[in-house]
């Protein structure tokens, strides 16, 4: 059967080659998101700050339980500010047996030459620091520098350092080295003092004692971490102790995980077409091999095993064309900041064997769907039921493309609805059920299409149009592929790719709209509480708020996710317009929080009501909903005011201070002043802010233009490849026409006609999927039922949909048309 698979193969080149396209362009492109997923899961961050520690107790994850539907899940999300463990765990951990060391960590974060980070001296032994000239801090005012910061500096010599926000001066009492991150060390007292935790530490860490039982001393300082709610790191997880939430191989996870499933999908709809179509183009060879005996199971077989051919060979050009995409990538990512420049690329087999198997399930189920039909008929009745198109399509197909539409029209009234996650789910999910929709009710599509567009087509192409609408109705079911791959170009196209720019265009509007103060105060070290109060004593000065940003944790759908949020100086008035809706920020005080409306309308929060949540260490609180408003995008799903935060940031410091000022009012110089109080901060414009952001968010709009861009881009080549295959097909009936008397600029003229038919259709259906699902998206995320499209967007997906679909009709046709009809006649399907 293999070898008689191969034959056919070698005959059906064209075919042949469409099907190994699409399945080759889907294994390289499973293949480099594979490789994302796989390299984040194996990645472990490299030990510096604790390579000389056998164990470290620290708090990074929050891992809790919910119960959904009778399930329980078991929900795991790391901490984005880092948690804290108490400092007094130490003492309990000195009486591990076999515990030589515990130093307990307490980080401050510092800028002097450039940015470090502050430890006691205690924690030098965890990396190790060595001690190179002078010696360790004795008393509060000594610091033991890095070599790497010292800058010529020695024991005796004075140094500034910035910590608070504000410039401090100590005495070098000693130079170090070490291999961990740039650091400098104070005595452990005034280390814990200038964190501002008071009993709480950041880490602890554990040297054994020679020989003693690593493994057992481990399992024991776990036990006493598990009842504090820590965790333990050590081995190769140590790394993972060292740095907060933000770890490269959460976006690779992320990005591969979640885009995985839709690409998987739409390789399968893809696949699924291509395969569909080559073997309805082969029905006369189906139907002569079952008029000559051949029973239903051979001619699957036969089928079946065309696919996993073809799918082998796809599999061994796309598995190394994919690992180069995952090169390119990530060479990108490193260019853009995405990833560190050391970041390893996992390109072991586990993503190669994931893809494989995937695309050649896809294609082995879609070989079975498509030969089911040629291959349920008698013998007696194969080679006419090759002949003439099925006049009618199943019933099973019909009921089943109605229950599809109407699964899409109620998750398009579930994403207007509602609000949140809900919303943003169920607009995703509406694409792909409009799709899947048309490809079952294709053909009545095509039919009912081809019956509206008669007079149309008539009137303008005349006798050729008349041709182009019985050529239509009568393969109705023959284009049902073509027409579902135009629909998804221009569904996706015109949906997922003007999604990111109506997400960018809202963010900066909305932080441009909301941002009343005219400056903000900045400083890359950090300002401290008091220098909004230090701004709003000026002159001329009609409100400051000290802005902190930060990340707080919200249980979602059963599970958790960071949410992004500010916490604000409840003293300041007047220098932000969050646009509430309900509620007022009046009453946020000291114990309430107001939420935006998509975080409102996800987590089922309304005012006066008491909100629960996590903030970005893992500290639980439940706070009064105070107000509900609408620029979420601009800043933030959550604001806090800043004295529930105090204590529960990694740096413990706002970011910014907004200042508004009067009409006419010359502060410049007290503003100049006001900066040089605390240095390394700027006065800046808002205006130059919002500029700033637009840039930002432009690199973050790169990288989710790219992952929609390879969606996008592999639908259109499904409908290039497709249209291509359908229009090579047509050899015998266009030289039947043209031994017929037709003329070739007559032919020509018919097919012009069905591509405009067909093309007239496709974008208005994949036009209204992509406008209701652009528009249910773009509302539930931003509350505005308008979305952005650029002024060339619309031009751009359907000028290239319609210049794909004619360049991929036409070219052939033509080709074909220059072959005299009586050498055609005669040749296959």
């Amino acid at each position: 059967m293999v070898k008689l698979a191969a034959q056919m193969l070698r005959r059906r080149i064209g075919s042949a080659l469409a099907t190994l396209v699409a399945l080759t362009v889907g294994v390289v492109i499973l293949t480099a998101l594979g490789a994302m997923v796989e390299s984040g899961l194996r990645y472990r961050p490299a030990v510096q700050q604790y390579a000389a520690a056998d164990v470290v107790v620290a708090h990074r994850e929050l891992s809790f339980t919910t119960k959904e539907l009778g399930d329980v899940n078991h929900v795991t999300v790391g901490l984005p500010e880092g948690g804290t463990v108490p400092a007094a765990l130490a003492d309990q951990l000195r009486t591990v047996p076999g515990v030589a060391t515990v130093a307990v960590d307490t980080r401050v974060p510092v800028l002097g030459s450039g940015p470090a980070t502050g430890h006691g001296w205690g924690a030098a032994a965890l990396t190790p620091y060595t001690i190179v000239k002078g010696d360790p801090p004795a008393r509060a005012g000594d610091v033991v520098l890095d070599a790497r910061l010292a800058g010529g500096a020695g024991p005796g010599d004075r140094t500034t350092l910035i910590i608070g926000g504000m410039a401090r001066e100590f005495r070098v009492s000693g130079v170090a080295t070490g291999a961990g991150p740039q650091s400098v060390f104070f005595t452990d007292e005034q280390a814990a003092t200038l964190a501002a935790k008071p009993g709480k530490a950041d880490a602890i860490g554990v040297v054994a004692k020679p020989g003693a039982d690593v493994d057992a001393v481990a399992a024991a300082v776990g036990r006493i971490a598990d009842g504090a709610g820590a965790e333990t790191y050590a081995g190769s997880g140590l790394g993972a102790a060292e740095g907060g939430s933000e770890s490269p191989q959460g976006l690779l996870i992320t990005i591969g995980a979640s885009l995985g499933g839709y690409v998987a999908m739409l390789v399968g709809f893809v696949v699924a077409g291509t395969i569909g179509l080559s073997v309805r183009h082969r029905r006369r060879d189906l139907a002569l091999l079952r008029a000559v005996a051949a029973t239903p199971g051979q001619a699957r077989r036969m089928v079946v095993a065309e696919a996993v051919l073809l799918g082998l060979v796809g599999a061994a050009i796309g598995v190394p064309g994919g690992y180069l995409a995952t090169e390119w990538v990530h060479g990108q990512f490193v260019d853009r900041g995405f990833l560190p420049a050391g970041f390893p690329m996992s390109m072991g087999p586990l993503a190669a064997v994931t893809a494989v198997v995937t695309t050649l399930l896809v294609a082995m189920l879609s070989a079975l769907a498509a030969a089911r039909r040629v291959t349920k008929i008698r013998a007696t009745e194969a080679l006419g039921e090759a002949a003439v198109e099925p006049a009618q399509s199943g019933k099973v197909r019909l009921v089943s493309g109605v229950l599809t539409l109407t699964g899409a029209g109620t998750a398009s009234s579930l994403t207007v609805g509602a609000g949140g996650q809900t919303a943003l789910a169920g607009a995703i999910g509406m694409l792909y059920l409009f799709v899947l929709a048309v490809a079952l009710l294709a053909p009545w599509i095509n039919r009912a299409g081809a019956q509206l567009l008669t007079p149309l087509l008539r009137g303008v192409w005349g006798t050729s149009g008349y041709l182009a609408t019985k050529n239509l109705k009568a393969n109705a079911q023959g284009m049902t592929t073509v027409l579902t791959a135009l629909v998804l170009s221009v569904g996706f196209g015109g949906s997922v790719w003007f999604l990111q720019d109506n997400l960018q265009r809202q963010t900066v509007e909305q932080a441009r709209e909301g941002t009343l103060a005219q400056h903000a105060l900045v400083s890359p070290a950090g300002l401290p509480a008091g220098a909004a109060a230090a701004a709003r004593a000026i002159p001329g000065v009609q409100g400051a708020t000290g802005v902190r940003h930060t990340s707080v944790i919200v249980k979602a759908l059963g599970d958790a996710e960071p949410v992004s949020a500010q916490a604000v100086d409840a003293g300041g008035a007047g220098t932000l317009d969050l646009h509430v809706t309900s509620g007022s920020m009046a009453g946020l005080g000291t114990d309430g929080v107001a939420v935006s409306e998509l975080q409102a309308g996800s987590a089922g929060w309304k005012v006066g009501e008491r909100a629960s949540f996590w903030l970005g260490d893992g500290t639980p609180v439940e706070l009064r909903v105070a107000a509900i408003y609408r620029r979420g995008l601009g800043f933030g799903d959550v604001t806090l005011p800043r004295e529930v935060v105090a204590g529960h940031t990694a740096k413990d410091l706002d970011d910014q201070v907004l200042i508004r000022t009067a009409t006419g009012a010359d502060v410049d110089e007290a503003l100049a002043s006001l900066a040089a109080r605390y240095p390394g901060s700027t006065v800046v414009a808002s205006a130059d802010q919002n500029k700033q952001l637009a840039r930002d968010m432009a690199v973050s709009a790169w990288l989710n233009k790219l992952l929609i861009g390879v969606m996008v881009g592999y639908a259109a080549l499904a409908a290039a490849n497709t249209m291509v295959m359908a229009a090579l097909a047509r050899r015998r009936e266009l030289s039947l026409l043209r031994l017929a008397g037709v003329t070739k600029r007559q032919v020509k003229r018919m097919v012009h006609a069905e591509q405009a038919g067909l093309l007239g259709v496709a974008l208005v259906i994949g036009g209204g999927i992509a406008a209701t699902t652009l528009i249910a998206v773009v509302n539930a995320l931003t509350g505005d039922p308008v979305p952005y499209v650029p002024a060339l967007g619309w031009v751009a997906v359907l000028g290239g949909t319609a210049l794909l679909a004619l360049v991929t009709t036409v070219l052939p046709v033509g080709r074909l048309l220059r072959v005299p009809p009586v050498e055609s006649i005669g040749t296959k399907e």
